[in-house]
């Protein structure tokens, strides 16, 4: 079982690494399952959509819900990130070479949202990279046990992980 995780605290950086990944990967005829993300309206003063592209083909599905101006609460659509995990839960059922999910959130953290797909996976062989947060990382720690592994927030990096 192959568990690894990447960390960075600037924006964007996980998203667009594991995008790169995600790409290089399929190049090379891997069969990638997962979801990455993809911010909508970077830079805006307001926060932008949070879409999820499906891996390898598609559908990107957003999974932020407008809450309003001035709310302070979580954007998160939790029935829209449960879509996705059906989703790439079908695909990894059709075989895969490396799962790639987006981040390990609080849905992760409270045993939701991709937690029982990461399991699967590592329970059939098949290796996974996630994006971790500097807040999640904790739980994320306590999911993993010795399973986890950092690697840098890299595409070479991951790549050579990858290849090992």
């Amino acid at each position: 079982m192959r568990l690894a995780h990447i960390r960075s605290d600037l924006p964007g950086e996980m998203n667009r690494t594991l995008s790169a990944l995600a790409e290089a990967m399929l190049a090379d005829g891997a069969r990638v399952v997962g979801a990455v993300q993809v911010d909508g309206n970077p830079g805006g003063d307001t926060p932008g959509d949070m879409d999820l592209q499906v891996l390898p083909d598609g559908p990107r599905i957003c999974i932020s819900q407008s809450l309003g101006s001035g709310s302070g609460g979580c954007r998160l659509n939790p029935e829209r990130l449960e879509e996705v995990v059906q989703e790439c839960s079908v695909r990894l059922a059709q075989g895969a070479d490396l799962l790639i999910v987006n981040k390990f959130g609080g849905h992760e953290a409270d045993g939701r949202g991709f937690r029982e797909l990461i399991a699967t996976a590592l329970s059939e062989g098949v290796p996974v990279v996630i994006g971790v947060t500097a807040e999640k990382l904790s739980d994320y720690e306590s999911f993993a046990g010795d399973l986890a592994e950092e690697v840098a927030c890299d595409l070479a990096a991951l790549r050579a992980w990858c290849a090992a």
